[in-house]
């Protein structure tokens, strides 16, 4: 029995609107992002289509192979600095209107969800605003240092363009370590840049906030902030209890088992509600975690190159033995058969 793919990437996706981003950085570097693209199965028009998405790991992949293409290991800022609020979907173009680069930067990260998913959870501000926090897969490798790269750049871009400085960050928090481009960041954030830290996030610097931003327009800013809060609802309506549970799964089961109760304090319910209302649709939390990992396990062995420990880490199981046991529940047959046969498959193909 082969793993099957389910509509919805459980590692997270992103629009294409950040492959045409990544094109343009590529040609940025003097190199032609043609042949890259079609290794993926894209080419320029399907980067006219801002409702696509492609999985977080493909994203992965095709950043990696841009590094390999340009010999830039620092890539993910060239990505950032030829970044436009545009390139940030309808959520770009309701902070650029805001009326202050605090609101701004708020109104970008609130609405993340409209241009991307992560299975680790979604981006938020703190400190009134002042901190600007994102997450990204773990275990980092080479394969998703550069997300981090291009999304803090992309915000720092940002909030130059709006702003007109080019001192606008404090401090950079960066979580993978340090791989020897420090003075590369530090230059080009203009700020201290620490690597190996709990989480990535920016720091605003002293007064950045209150600026008024340079595209401030009050009637369009509400407007466009009342077409991002519709667009999310849409987005959300469609979910039932049990795919929120799901959504909210993925950073709770690392390294631990999540229980009933812990689930239905995240989504503000009584633990009998919860159970009920999964009851209602024929499921059970039970259910829904085994489905979650299933789903999580095929995603990382086919698209990272995670260790199996690591993956047993990150779905929960007690030890790599037990998930060596569910994946062969699952699929009869052993992740690490399942991941060489998948790889030859895609080298077959040319797409890795």
């Amino acid at each position: 029995m082969r793993p099957t793919t389910r509509h919805k990437r459980p590692l997270g996706d992103i629009s294409v609107l950040y492959i045409a981003v990544m094109a343009r950085a590529i040609r940025a570097e003097g190199k032609d992002p043609t042949d890259l693209l079609e290794r993926f199965g894209l080419d320029e028009q399907s980067l006219g289509a801002p409702e696509a998405r492609i999985s977080i790991p493909r994203f992965m992949r095709m950043g990696q192979a841009a590094i390999t293409l340009t010999s830039n290991p620092a890539f993910g800022l060239t990505m950032g600095q030829l970044s436009r609020p545009v390139d940030a979907g309808l959520a770009g173009l309701a902070a650029q209107s805001a009326p202050t680069a605090g609101e701004a930067i708020n109104t970008l990260v609130h609405y993340a969800l409209l241009t991307s998913r992560n299975s680790r959870g979604a981006p938020w501000t703190a400190n009134g605003g002042r901190e600007a926090h994102f997450y990204s897969i773990k275990p980092y490798n080479v394969f998703n240092f550069f997300v981090v790269d291009s999304v803090l750049a992309a915000w720092t871009q940002f909030l130059k363009i709006i702003t007109g400085r080019d001192r606008v960050i404090e401090r950079v928090a960066i979580e993978y370590p340090s791989q020897g481009q420090d003075e590369v960041f530090e230059e080009w954030f203009g700020c201290p840049v620490r690597f190996g830290t709990e989480g990535n996030s920016l720091r605003l610097a002293p007064g950045i906030t209150e600026i008024p931003s340079l595209q401030s327009q009050g009637a369009m800013f509400e407007k466009l902030s009342r077409e991002c809060q519709r667009e999310l609802a849409r987005i959300r309506a469609g979910w039932s209890t049990g795919d929120r549970v799901k959504d909210l799964l993925p950073p709770l089961l690392q390294g631990d088992t999540p229980t009933l109760a812990a689930m239905a304090e995240k989504l503000g319910v009584a633990p009998w509600t919860l159970q009920r209302q999964l009851a209602e649709e024929n499921t059970g939390f039970r259910e829904l975690m085994d489905e979650t990992r299933r789903e999580l396990a095929v995603e990382y062995i086919r698209e990272t190159r995670t260790s199996l420990s690591e993956i047993a880490w990150l779905l929960g199981f007690a030890n790599p033995a037990a998930f060596h046991k569910a994946w062969r529940r699952w699929f009869e047959t052993s992740p690490g058969e399942h991941r060489k046969q998948y790889l030859a498959e895609q080298v077959a193909k040319g797409i890795r």
